[in-house]
């Protein structure tokens, strides 16, 4: 399934613009840290003369005068508007690839997802296609029985029955398993047709190897991309009320001009300090604003913990409810196939009635077909807590290889 999740990674059109910003929000922190360095220009001029004071014999050469004026500026950046701004494009950055790792997340438990029903609802079509076929024996011998006078029509009638029900679970498991592989094809950018020419082939629900590695509740918010993201949104707003308060105060400016003229070799040189006596009323409009985003900002990550820590507690409360649900099935299932044997066994020695190994039959296929739905309600309990607690995640050991 890593190479379907690679693919389904490679082709999610969401995921190319994420991306996309991701890389414009990297070259904006680019801009806003080069913007803290000197400033360089070259300027050059040519001037052509060809008038002349006096005659002589020279006097329609014309002359040609050449400058050339490198000149450089700094912004002192003494009240931090420029830091400032860096730190907020770095925060953007940041909270734009924890967008970025949150649609990562997305793609993958949609994959898995799909992945995990089309394995359980074939497990649910074998499961279902024996209890069939042992069925379909059982009417073919219940039949003959009845031609013999050993059993009454009600009784054929009440196996054909169970037979039918039966049956009539194989198609909804049909649809869901057809339903998986067209999701699984788009999320890998193919057409829905392709499922039909290259199935995926699973048996079972694909189970975790070892237990779930929680963690505490600190490094649990943490590592969910929404919240990284939020917190991130937090660091930037405020770091623009930096930028919104150095508007409050002068800009310093520092250059110098270093001129050449080549007509006389000439060169001078120049320091250039400049100030810029900012409007109060706008500086102090942008301050309210800045704050108010910060407010916001602040507001965004509340809902964002509260809607993480809601998530994975009811991830975990379904996934717990649905494994002890299927321990249970299994040995209720165990329990059903014992007692399916035992009544075979005493009609065959004709100690109870064909209706006796009937019902048995009935409640080992319903406990086989339970058990089965279980196992699919608990991949899919897996891929929901994987979603909850923010993707992927490593142990201490595996942190240090």
């Amino acid at each position: 399934m890593t190479g379907g999740n690679h693919r389904s990674l490679a082709a999610n059109a969401d995921l190319r613009v994420a991306y996309a910003n991701l890389d414009g929000a990297r070259a904006a922190l680019r801009q806003a840290r080069a913007a803290r360095l000197p400033q360089t220009t070259i300027e050059s001029a040519a001037t052509v003369d060809g008038s002349a004071s006096q005659p002589s014999a020279s006097s329609n050469v014309p002359t040609t005068d050449y400058d050339l004026a490198p000149t450089a500026s700094w912004d002192a950046d003494l009240f931090g508007r420029l830091r400032s701004g860096a730190l907020a494009a770095a925060a953007d950055a940041e909270a734009q690839a924890a967008a970025l790792d949150g649609l990562r997340v997305a793609v993958v438990a949609d994959t898995v997802l799909a992945y995990v029903e089309l394995c359980g609802a074939t497990q649910a079509l074998r499961v279902a296609g024996e209890q069939v076929r042992v069925q379909e024996r059982s009417v073919a011998a219940i039949r003959s029985q009845l031609r013999a006078g050993e059993v009454s029509p009600p009784e054929v009638s009440q196996a054909a029955n169970l037979l039918e029900t039966t049956r009539a679970t194989i198609a909804p498991y049909e649809a869901l398993q057809a339903n998986a592989r067209y999701r699984i094809a788009t999320l890998q950018g193919r057409p829905p047709a392709d499922a039909r020419t290259d199935p995926i082939i699973c048996s079972a629900p694909p189970k975790l190897g070892a237990t779930v590695p929680v963690g505490d509740g600190q490094a649990l918010l943490l590592r969910r991309p929404d919240i990284r993201e939020a917190e991130r949104r937090i660091a930037a707003a405020a770091a623009r009320i930096g930028v919104a308060r150095a508007d409050l105060y002068p800009r310093v400016n520092l250059g110098g001009a270093v001129g050449l003229l080549t007509g006389n070799f000439v060169a001078t040189a120049s320091p250039l300090i400049s100030w810029a006596f900012p409007n109060q009323a706008p500086a102090r409009a942008r301050i309210a604003q800045a704050r108010a985003t910060e407010r916001a900002a602040l507001a965004s990550w509340d809902v964002a913990v509260l809607r993480g820590l809601r998530e994975v507690e009811t991830a975990l409360a379904a996934y717990d409810a649905e494994m002890r649900r299927n321990f249970t099935l299994g040995a209720a299932l165990t329990q059903a196939d014992l007692t399916a044997r035992r009544a075979a066994a005493r009609v065959r020695l004709g100690d109870v009635a064909f209706l006796v190994q009937l019902d048995a039959e009935r409640t080992r296929a319903q406990s086989a077909l339970a058990r089965a739905q279980s196992d699919l309600v608990v991949a899919q309990a897996q891929v929901a807590l994987f979603r909850a607690l923010g993707g992927g995640w490593q142990t201490d050991a595996a942190a240090l290889q």
